[in-house]
């Protein structure tokens, strides 16, 4: 089972890269990290399909069984750099796949509309959104250890399991279509 984790922060040292890097480390899944800065401004122009980047972000989420998308809340929704790269994809890459959101707030009230912002984002690529989601706050971190601290680390487990059982609900129907 392949499990694909985009980080969608732009920012090299923040809280989204150290959830990506928990889920890497803890479910061995595989991380996009959109800080890296290899995914052009999207313009819409057929020959950024061709590019290097974009076709690698593309295989790799089409290839996926699984995807979570992790955004910091910025202004109210997902991340630039998050939105940025769904837009390179579509149905081909997303269709009935399982995805779970995960939104970094930095505190109070924040996450809830940058959760919404990537359901509905999802739907439009004809995902399958999971109903369990997550916001963490700067407590929920280790900050010394690079991780997210015990009590948050069973809030990720919950939301990792639930995807995994929707991956696996997809495959059984998938064989059962074969069949």
């Amino acid at each position: 089972m392949k499990i694909l984790a985009i980080s969608g922060s732009p920012r090299k040292n923040g809280r989204t890269g150290i959830a990506a890097r928990f889920l890497q480390n803890k479910y061995g899944v595989e991380v996009i990290d959109l800080s890296d800065g290899d995914i052009p401004l999207y313009n819409g122009e057929s020959y950024q399909a061709e590019l290097e980047n974009v076709a690698a972000l593309r295989a790799k989420v089409k290839e996926a069984d699984g995807v979570l998308l992790l955004s910091p809340e910025y202004h109210s929704g997902m991340s630039g750099a998050l939105k940025n790269a769904l837009d390179f994809l579509g149905s081909e890459q997303f269709h009935s796949k399982p995805v779970g959101l995960l939104a970094i707030a930095g505190g109070g009230k924040g996450g809830i509309n940058a959760l919404n912002n990537m359901r509905v984002v999802g739907r439009g690529v004809y995902a399958n959104v999971i109903p369990r989601q997550l916001v963490l706050d700067p407590h929920c971190f280790d900050y010394e250890n690079d991780s997210v601290n015990e009590e948050s680390s069973e809030l990720v487990d919950a939301l990792y399991k639930e995807l995994v059982m929707y991956v696996k609900m997809r495959e059984y129907m998938m064989q059962s279509k074969e069949a």
